[in-house]
């Protein structure tokens, strides 16, 4: 491979290093203005302008050019106020200066789309990569003096077609098909010899690095090397010089020069904690210089986990898909991405998959610096056809170009086939190989969640991304490593919304059918209703969030435009608690390895996804702070395990229900760090802030990973009222700390039976219940699944959706679709409930004002009423949160005063729950409620129009398919 002579090499010498690095390049800058034509066959109306000035770097949306938004409807993802998709020609005339003469002339663009350069109305050839800087060498055609130069940009071809459907490089749901050229733009002249590439593999065991210069010269040509490696002060680590070497003939225009070079015991690694960076500077003395800013890391995979320098290591990622609504494109700029990497890391992300895309160097270069872990994809989501050639050709070309564009990065420690790839496993396989044996100092994973996890781990992969390990039968779990699912993918939902709560479970069961890592792909995906007030105004760049206004037009038309802002806020806060146990599962899974959330951020696509807790522009939605966001995304993790977050007690020891609480503590710990001497203290707090119970547990010498700290107990006999308490725990002397809620319902000595006496409790509205209503009667209607079926006094079915616990996944309108196109059941489409704890009715069953855990058998049991035909200003007690494509009003809890009488309406099967404490407890409270002077319902409605309203069904929002390319 060395194509070098070396006539006299001076082995180590303590070189000085330049105080200011020399530069042999010559750069002209070519941001500013340029002539742009479009291609009149791309635009809908021949009378819009073909040609303008436009700014580049940028895009035909940053210059306002190509159609312009026409219709306001589109509901699946953001509109661009300009798109165009097709042929662009950008024109500027150049002067190159008489001293370039002689040397090579480059242009650079550092990302685009397929691009064909003309010098002077004469070819130059064309490029098609996008995922990495485009370079065209035209030493020829730009002689000294005025040249113009014409940039045909497509957007609409030279790729595979595949590409454009799928990749998060070209979608429409977040970056969009852009035409334009971003980021680093400039001509640039370098001597005869000088460096095209450096590659640099460190050793961080050994504190040294391998570099691999490559470099073009003439045959024969003589020359001075100087290599040094500083830290980012200037200090000089080590440092050689070849005071003469000689390029000998080859066949090939490039020459090869390894070296190694030891940085000494006083070297730092990088990682997360300490993101230590050196520079290798090169230098041919008169000719040219070249630098690459490395880490020494060592990022592997070893039974079943990742270690970083040998500590294990917990990747807490987020999904990433390149929405940047601001600019529809990805930022090209360090200071964005820092700013972007630094809020990851406020709630404790260190790690970030860039799904079917490659971010730009500078995210590389932010991420060093801020020791975040990054995985990114070839730009591909769909078939891995062997059979297209063209298809396999590009994306291994893509691969093997990003490699050399960022591979130097310490953050650049995995990567990835794709996005949920199907296809030819063997030719992924293959495809790992090559790109293994191409850059062997990343980790590799065929695809994320490829087959959707059905197949299994195979051979090659390094670690497996995957929502499951293996396929399973239907209704089973075994095999998941995530706590929610569309309905079409799993009964119920998933382990969350199908069984109840708890804080001891994990996905041990999954994880130890994978030889390698297991991350948990796509974790969460629990929606929020937006935040309209809020988020709408921040859109003052390309896009416009037509379709938020469009669901606040549908809210306002269904008479709740005024909740909107408590939609947000209840269902917000019940997401960020779904998110906290998806993502303690699997800090309580020893063979877990890590997480990809979808997301801390919204993703304004594919039909609208509100899915993070920021939104799109990654600004807070005012539902949880990164001081609390970190008590479960952190290095560090005191985790409470419970069998049930409810608690029956009685007055006397031995009675049905018992008195105690017990739990156990764990810590998952990946700091790097033991804990060693430390101490878990727990505390049981009241609602006032007294604490009803305490204790500390040692930790144990064994502590890095996850392990057992111990259990804890608590008589809890004296709280006379239900109370919802909280569990503190917290690891002393360090910042870690969790909470959890527990619910305590003391068996009450007025049984239900006898709070039943005076009201009458009924399944089914009858006439003679009418009657009896009519007359003054207290009536709860307790609806069961026969008289929602079947009604006797509508002989029709009520109109009512099904209960779900958590909220909706993803996105009610792409799942309905997918989940009616796999004939499985479609979700009930519901954000959780919204009320008022302070509600008289609420006085024997604490809660706050959207869904917790206390509330499962109640939801669970349910089946709320759609009220869209009653009054506007109509509310329930508990209100159902719908989605933003239905918003139905519904009711879980009602009341209406009908004629003399007062009757409260309960749409959950309770009398089957009272199993459970808290069902109990709800129906006590709802009793204690009746029997009260509050029970005053302020709706007044005769029975017969009440039996008129039931009947009259509620018009149904059409809901447009939407597909998704993994179902099709």
């Amino acid at each position: 491979m060395k194509h070098i002579m070396i006539t006299l090499l001076a082995g180590l010498l303590a070189l000085p290093v330049h105080a200011k690095e020399k530069s042999y390049r010559l750069q002209m800058d070519l941001s500013g203005s340029w002539q742009l034509t479009l291609d009149a066959a791309a635009l809908t109306d021949a009378r819009q302008p073909r040609e303008a000035m436009v700014t580049l770097p940028g895009t035909t949306d940053t210059n306002r050019q190509g159609n312009p938004c026409t219709d306001r409807s589109q509901t699946g993802h953001l509109t661009r106020l300009f798109s165009y998709v097709g042929k662009a020609w950008y024109r500027r005339t150049v002067v190159i200066p008489r001293e370039w003469s002689g040397k090579r002339i480059c242009l650079h663009m550092e990302r685009t789309k397929p691009s064909t350069v003309f010098v002077d109305g004469r070819s130059q050839g064309s490029q098609g990569n996008i995922c990495t800087p485009q370079v065209y060498d035209l030493t020829a055609a730009l002689t000294p003096g005025s040249h113009e130069i014409c940039i045909l940009v497509d957007n609409s071809s030279g790729v595979p077609r595949q590409v454009y459907a799928s990749s998060h490089a070209f979608t429409e749901d977040t970056q969009t098909n852009w035409n334009g050229i971003i980021g680093r733009f400039f001509l640039e002249a370098v001597n005869p010899v000088h460096f095209t590439r450096m590659t640099v593999k460190p050793d961080a065991a050994a504190r040294k690095a391998q570099v691999l210069l490559r470099f073009e010269g003439t045959p024969g040509a003589k020359a001075r090397l100087r290599v040094a490696v500083t830290d980012l002060a200037g200090r000089v680590m080590t440092s050689r010089e070849f005071r003469k070497i000689t390029l000998e003939p080859t066949s090939k225009p490039e020459h090869f020069f390894p070296l190694e070079l030891s940085l000494g015991a006083d070297s730092k690694l990088w990682s997360e904690f300490s993101p230590q960076r050196y520079v290798v500077k090169a230098e041919i003395t008169g000719e040219d210089t070249l630098s690459a800013t490395f880490g020494l890391v060592d990022f592997r995979a070893h039974d079943r986990h990742f270690y970083v320098n040998g500590n294990l290591t917990f990747l807490r990622g987020k999904h990433d898909a390149c929405v940047f609504p601001q600019t529809a494109h990805a930022p090209m700029d360090v200071e964005t991405w820092r700013r972007y990497l630094a809020t990851c890391r406020r709630y404790g992300i260190n790690h970030v998959r860039f799904h079917s895309w490659c971010p730009p160097d500078a995210a590389f270069t932010a991420a060093d610096e801020m020791g975040v872990y990054l995985q990114p994809e070839l730009p591909f989501w769909g078939d891995f056809n062997a059979a297209d050639s063209t298809l396999m050709n590009f994306l291994l070309r893509e691969g093997k170009q990003l490699l050399m564009a960022y591979g130097n990065h310490p953050s650049f420690v995995m990567m990835a086939l794709g996005n949920e790839l199907w296809g030819s496993v063997e030719t992924m396989q293959q495809f790992v190989r090559v790109l293994r044996a191409f850059d062997s100092r990343k980790l590799y994973t065929l695809g994320s969640s490829y087959y959707l996890g059905f197949r299994g781990v195979s051979p090659e992969m390094d670690y497996f991304t995957t929502c499951r390990t293996a396929g399973e039968a239907w209704g089973q779990f075994h095999t998941h490593t995530r706590g929610s699912f569309g309905f079409c993918d799993a009964l119920d939902g998933g382990i969350i919304n199908h069984f109840r709560p708890s804080t001891s479970w994990n996905f041990e069961q999954a994880c130890l059918r994978s030889s390698v890592p297991v991350i948990s792909h796509e974790t969460g995906q629990f929606q929020t209703y937006p935040d309209f007030d809020s988020e709408i105004p921040q859109y003052q760049g390309v896009l416009r969030p037509y379709n938020m206004e469009e669901f606040r037009r549908r809210l306002q038309a269904a008479g709740m435009g005024d909740q909107a802002a408590d939609f947000h806020r209840a269902s917000g806060a019940w997401s960020v608690s779904l998110y906290k146990a998806d993502i303690e599962a699997d800090l309580r899974t020893r063979h877990m390895a890590g997480f990809h959330l979808l997301d801390i951020q919204d993703y304004p696509g594919q039909g609208s996804a509100y899915v993070g807790i920021l939104d799109a522009n990654m600004q807070s939605k005012g539902l949880v702070t990164p001081e609390e966001w970190r008590q479960w995304c952190s290095p560090v993790v005191p985790l409470m395990e419970a069998d049930s977050c409810v608690l029956a007690t009685s007055r006397q020891a031995g009675q049905a229900g018992g008195s105690g609480w017990k739990a156990g503590f764990s810590i998952a710990n990946y700091s790097g760090r033991p804990l060693q001497g430390k101490t878990l203290t727990w505390r049981l707090v009241l609602p006032g802030g007294q604490t009803a119970a305490e204790g500390s547990l040692p930790v144990p010498a064994d502590s890095v990973g996850l392990f057992r700290v111990g259990t804890a107990a608590a008589d809890l006999r004296g709280i006379r009222q239900p109370t919802r308490l909280t569990v503190e725990v917290a690891v002393g002397g360090t910042p870690y700390h969790n909470s959890y809620p527990l619910w305590v319902y003391p068996e009450a000595e007025n049984k239900i039976t006898d709070l039943k006496k005076g009201i009458l409790i009924t399944s089914h509205l009858t006439d003679e219940m009418g009657k009896k209503l009519e007359n003054g009667a207290s009536v709860l209607w307790l609806t069961s699944p026969t008289s929602v079926r079947e009604d006797s006094v509508l002989n029709a079915s009520l109109p009512v959706v099904q209960g779900l616990f958590q909220t909706d996944y993803w996105n009610y309108r792409m799942f309905k679709t997918i989940c009616e196109n796999n004939k499985k059941p479609v979700s009930p489409g519901t954000l959780g409930i919204f009320t008022h704890p302070e509600h008289p009715l609420f006085r024997g069953f604490p809660t706050e004002e959207h869904t917790n855990w206390q509330w499962f058998s109640i939801i669970k049991g349910s089946s709320p009423m759609i009220l869209d035909v009653f009054p506007r200003s109509y509310r329930p007690i508990v209100q159902v949160i719908d989605n933003i494509e239905r918003n139905h009003k519904l009711g879980l809890v009602f009341e209406f005063k009908v004629g003399r009488g007062r009757l409260l309406v309960c749409m959950s099967n309770l009398r089957r729950q009272l199993q459970y404490p808290e069902s109990r407890a709800f129906y006590r409270s709802m009793l204690q409620y009746m029997h009260s002077a509050d029970f005053r319902p302020s709706f007044s409605i005769s029975f017969s129009e009440l039996k008129a309203t039931l009947s009259r069904q509620a018009a149904s929002a059409e809901i447009g398919e939407l597909r998704n390319i993994s179902y099709d």
